[in-house]
C-alpha cells in the first residue's frame, strides 16, 4: 500500500500554491499528470501481482483439500483390503493435508481482503487522475485569463497618462493641416489659372437651370389648377373689364332710345 500513500500525498498537494509559484503551470501541471500516471502503472502492477497471488493461494488450497480426499479414499480402499496399517498412514497423510489446507484456507482468505482493498484504491487512484487532468484545465484556464487581465491592466495603466492619445490628437491636427494647406494650394492654382473664372460661369449656368426648373413647375402647377391666375392673367382681365361695361352701357342706351 505505500505506493497509494505517496500518491495520496501527491494528490492532496496544493496545486493553486505550485501553479503561483511556477514559471510555467502548464509545464509543472502536464509533468504532474505523467508522474500520477506513472504511479498508476506501478500501482496496476502490484496490484496484479497481489491478485496473482491470491490465485497461487487459492490453487494450493485447493491441492492440499484435493490431496486429503485422495489420501482419504487410500484409506478406504486399505481398510476394504483387510490393511488399517496402511489406512492408518493415509490418515495421517490427510490429517496432514487438511492441517496445510486449513492453514492455506485462511491465507488466502486475507490476502484475498487485501487484494480486494488495492482495486479498490487502484480504483480510486484513477479516478483522482482523471479529476486531476480536469481540474488542471480548469486552473490553466484560470492561469490563462489572469494573465490577460494583467496585460489589460498593465496596457490600461500604460495609456492612463494619455501619452497615446495625444498622440492621435497629434496626428489628427497634423492631417488637417495637411488638408487645409492641399485645399489653400488648389485655390491659388485656380485663380492663377482662370480655372476659377470658368468654375464662376459654371455656377452660373446652374443657377440660371435651377431659375428656369422653378418657372416651369409653377407653370404645370397652373395649368393643374393647383394655384392661381398668374399675375400677367390677372392684369389682362383687369384691363378687359372696362371694355364689357361699355357694351352693357350702349345695350341699355338703345333700349331707352327705342
Amino acid at each position: 500500500m505505500g505506493i497509494f500513500d505517496r500518491l495520496a500525498s501527491l494528490l492532496k498537494s496544493n496545486i493553486n500554491d505550485m501553479i503561483s509559484s511556477a514559471e510555467n503551470p502548464e509545464k509543472m501541471l502536464n509533468q504532474i499528470i505523467v508522474d500520477m500516471r506513472d504511479q498508476l502503472v506501478k500501482a496496476k502492477q502490484q496490484v496484479a501481482a497481489a491478485i496473482a497471488d491470491e490465485k497461487r493461494l487459492r490453487d494450493q488450497a485447493d491441492g492440499e483439500k484435493k490431496a486429503a480426499e485422495d489420501w482419504e479414499q487410500k484409506a478406504v480402499l486399505a481398510i476394504n483390503q483387510g490393511r488399517d496399517d496402511l489406512a492408518k498412514q493415509a490418515l495421517v497423510r490427510q490429517s496432514e493435508h487438511l492441517a496445510h489446507y486449513a492453514q492455506l484456507e485462511q491465507t488466502w482468505q486475507a490476502h484475498q481482503l487485501e487484494t480486494e482493498k488495492l482495486k479498490h484504491a487502484l480504483h480510486d487512484l484513477n479516478d483522482k487522475i482523471e479529476e486531476a487532468k480536469r481540474k488542471k484545465n480548469l486552473l490553466l484556464a484560470r492561469q490563462r485569463r489572469a494573465q490577460a487581465q494583467k496585460r489589460i491592466h498593465e496596457t490600461m495603466s500604460g495609456l492612463s497618462e494619455k501619452s497615446a492619445f495625444e498622440a492621435f490628437a497629434r496626428m489628427e491636427e497634423k492631417i488637417e493641416q495637411n488638408e487645409r494647406m492641399l485645399k489653400a494650394s488648389t485655390e491659388i492654382d485656380q485663380e492663377f489659372s482662370g480655372d476659377r473664372l470658368q468654375q464662376d460661369f459654371k455656377m452660373l449656368e446652374k443657377s440660371a437651370g435651377s431659375a428656369s426648373a422653378d418657372s416651369q413647375l409653377m407653370a404645370l402647377k397652373q395649368k393643374m389648377g393647383l394655384l392661381g391666375a398668374s399675375p400677367a392673367e390677372k392684369k389682362q382681365i383687369g384691363a378687359g373689364k372696362p371694355a364689357a361695361e361699355d357694351v352693357h352701357a350702349e345695350i341699355e342706351d338703345g333700349d331707352e332710345k327705342a
